[in-house]
């Protein structure tokens, strides 16, 4: 994961030309020769994409012409924005206009299977053993790829971002004050009856010290990644990771959200809720609601706050109150029960090849996506030309696991909001762990070049190894009616599932009178066809 926008400046940083850039890539950067073979004429190969915001002009971009220098080909792309992405893609693959590839497809495996058996997308098996001896080799290193990805008629329609990202797995965090747990002489809370004291702590002993009762002890928010104060608070009575509602315990699945533990867990919310000890706005605010209240102009407000990591909400290269926050390790509840959130899940799949590509394009499209999932191009899309915004490890220099570094990010890539030479991690890239982790270690691991150093540590101390002993995939497939029905059930469970929390939690329902009322709602959405659907696709994955 790349936290560029924690520190962006204003959009006026200058810009190097295309031209030069292009001169960088081919000057100065190595390449994975052996993976990447030209063909003999020019192919035009047009691509759906989704570009990030902070790239200029996907069309000029510098990582752009350098693709198409190194492998021969040209682009024409279909760019559409991330809110249109579902509709347009859908409407695309149902048309007869559709694209050669998607490089950002976000296609879910009911998709893959779909638009696959429809002959809409090409089967990748026999290109990738032809053309790709990068992508076999990903196949090689990490057998669990291909299984998670290999439809059940043997097919792989489409190929996934892949970015083992050791903080992103355990990404459920809750972060919290340390300064105001040292002035209060309280410790780390390690269950749920301690962080409820702690919390009542910071709402009635003025941690900040300015003489107002204005501390917010906790709050979240509802929508962004990994904001939810219920999921992690939820994990000290039954796993709930924010996504879905699957319990896994000896190969036998269950929806977490009827059972009674999930009550229990209702419960204790509910109590913080009542006593003010949780925001009141974490249930409706975005994550700007967060920043706005992180960025009180007084004092700190703030005494903990769920997210995937702290400078969501305080944002901004010259903000410095996130240096008193460090990680609570997942709670133990009062049955004993803990557990961390975790997402190494596998991802949707990004790349795809249609039917409307020729031999001849098929061909461009897969040696493309061999190189976009070696080491070389991970580099360049993410970071840019060599010597510009990354540069090699030097002497002395240490990675991660005490390694001589390979790479460092230069300070520069913390202060650019809009560029034009790198795609910013668009489209397929392969990051395994043993990448992302040789790259120099700053010494300020409360610097923006430091900070993937600090989520490192915080999440090597308490959340690896917490996680249940199993979780369900996100890449599971199922046959396309089966897929449809889930698919429908999903959306009206997980809503009245949604609303139901909140509102016991709220006081809109009686926990006491309506739960045995909310388990029959639940039941009469289909629940154990749902459960059962599941099931079946999890067992054909473990079979697999």
């Amino acid at each position: 994961m790349n936290f560029r926008f924690i520190g962006r400046l204003a959009a006026g940083a200058a810009v190097i030309g295309t031209a030069y850039m292009l001169f960088l890539y081919m000057a100065g950067t190595s390449t994975d020769s052996d993976a990447v073979k030209w063909p003999h004429s020019q192919v035009v190969l047009t691509v759906f994409a989704t570009p990030p915001a902070e790239v200029e002009d996907i069309a000029t971009n510098a990582f752009t012409r350098h693709l198409e220098q190194r492998l021969n080909i040209r682009f024409q792309f279909v760019q559409v924005s991330a809110e249109a992405q579902r509709e347009r893609k859908a409407a695309l693959l149902a048309g007869g206009d559709g694209p050669d590839v998607f490089l950002t497809g976000n296609l879910t495996p009911y998709e893959q299977i779909r638009y696959g058996m429809q002959g809409k997308l090409r089967p990748l098996n026999a290109l990738i053993d032809r053309y790709a001896p990068q992508i076999r080799q990903r196949f090689a290193d990490n057998p669990q790829l291909k299984k998670s990805i290999t439809a059940p008629d043997g097919n792989i329609y489409a190929l996934p971002s892949v970015n083992e990202c050791f903080h992103c797995w355990y990404s459920q965090k809750l972060w919290i004050n340390a300064e105001w747990l040292e002035r209060l002489g309280l410790t780390v809370p390690q269950s749920t009856d301690e962080l409820y004291r702690v919390l009542q702590a910071f709402k009635l002993q003025d941690p900040n010290g300015n003489g107002k009762a204005d501390e917010v002890p906790l709050t979240g928010a509802a929508d962004g990644w990994r904001v939810d104060v219920t999921a992690f608070l939820m994990s000290a009575f039954i796993y709930y990771n924010g996504e879905d509602y699957f319990v896994i315990e000896n190969g036998k699945v269950s929806l977490s959200a009827i059972r009674p533990e999930w009550r229990d867990g209702l419960s204790y919310i509910r109590r913080l809720f009542r006593e003010g000890l949780i925001d009141p706005a974490a249930f409706t605010q975005t994550v700007d609601g967060m920043v706005q209240l992180a960025r009180s102009p007084e004092a700190n407000r703030i005494g903990s706050l769920t997210a995937g990591h702290i400078r969501m909400a305080f944002a901004g290269p010259a903000e410095t109150r996130h240096q008193a926050y460090i990680t609570v390790p997942p709670l133990t509840g009062p049955d004993g029960y803990s557990a961390a959130g975790y997402f190494n899940r596998g991802e949707y799949g990004q790349f795809a090849i249609t039917n409307k590509a020729s031999e001849e394009e098929a061909e461009a499209a897969i040696r493309l996506a061999d190189y976009l999932y070696g080491e070389e191009a991970a580099v360049l899309n993410e970071f840019g030309p060599e010597n510009l915004w990354w540069r090699r490890g030097a002497s002395g220099e240490q990675d991660e696991h005490g390694r001589p570094a390979r790479y460092a990010v230069r300070p520069e890539f913390w202060e650019v909001s809009v560029q034009n030479e790198g795609w910013s991690q668009m489209g397929i890239l392969y990051r395994s762990r043993d990448y992302r982790e040789s790259w120099a270690v700053p010494d300020d691991p409360y610097s923006l070049a430091g900070y993937e150093h600090r989520l490192y540590t915080e999440t090597k101390l308490h959340y690896e190894g917490r996680e249940p002993a199993e979780v369900m995939p996100l890449h599971l497939f199922m046959e396309p009616e089966a897929a449809a029905e889930a698919e429908r059930l999903r959306t009206s469970i997980h809503g009245e599932v949604r609303d139901a929390t909140v509102a016991f939690i709220t006081g809109h329902r009686r926990l006491e009178t309506e739960w045995d009322a909310y388990v029959r709602e639940i039941k009469e959405l289909k629940a154990d066809r749902f459960i059962e659907l599941y099931q079946t696709a999890y067992d054909d994955y473990r079979a697999r």
